[in-house]
């Protein structure tokens, strides 16, 4: 009767430790599920501020461009040269240019990146805003010579958001490389409408 109660004590046992088991199993899923709903969470903020990063600034350009519009002169310069592209053309690289740059501030951001180096936002909004006023002043005003110093002055903001975009995501200061070759073509379009 000895030998029963020890077996029947270790399967008290065996009882206490499989409830145990189970009850830490629950535990660990109700933690897994606390952490995926965190996960998801996350996710979604991130997903929100990416759409606002990039849809930002393609709007406002957007809005610049609708409402600021252009003149007819463009047209009539354009055709004078080959190389030069339709204004259509042109707005829409413009608007693909201030969402890429939206997109790699939006890198930064999440690296922390305009917290270690402040410097990096304020290039950021300075591109931001002479690239809004480059096209006014350039085709709306008709002023192709007072365009040069809006555009100078938003090549160099451009080229130090590579720089330091650069050296705190290398994913967006990449993204800033097809928005300095943009530029660098706009200033050839920029010096060929002062010429004309």
């Amino acid at each position: 009767m000895d030998s029963q109660d020890i077996r029947y004590r270790g399967g008290d046992d065996r009882d206490a430790a499989t409830t145990a088991m189970a009850e830490t199993d629950r535990k660990h899923a109700d933690d897994n599920k606390g952490k995926l709903d965190q996960k998801r969470a996350m996710a979604k903020r991130g997903l929100r501020s990416l759409t606002v990063a990039v849809a930002a600034p393609v709007l406002v350009t957007l809005f610049a461009t609708y409402f600021l519009g252009t003149s007819d002169g463009y047209g009539n310069r354009a055709r004078s040269s080959s190389w030069i592209p339709p204004l259509w053309l042109l707005h829409t690289t413009c608007l693909a240019s201030s969402g890429l740059m939206g997109l790699a501030a939006w890198l930064v951001w999440v690296d922390g990146g305009f917290h270690k180096k402040p410097n990096a936002l304020y290039l950021y909004l300075a591109q931001f805003l002479l690239c809004l006023v480059w096209d006014p002043v350039t085709f709306r005003l008709g002023s192709g010579i007072a365009g040069l110093p809006v555009w100078l002055g938003q090549s160099a903001a451009l080229f130090g958001c590579y720089r330091a975009f650069s050296e705190i995501s290398p994913v967006a200061g990449n993204l800033v490389k097809p928005c300095l070759a943009w530029a660098a073509f706009v200033a050839a379009v920029n010096v060929k409408l002062a010429i004309a």
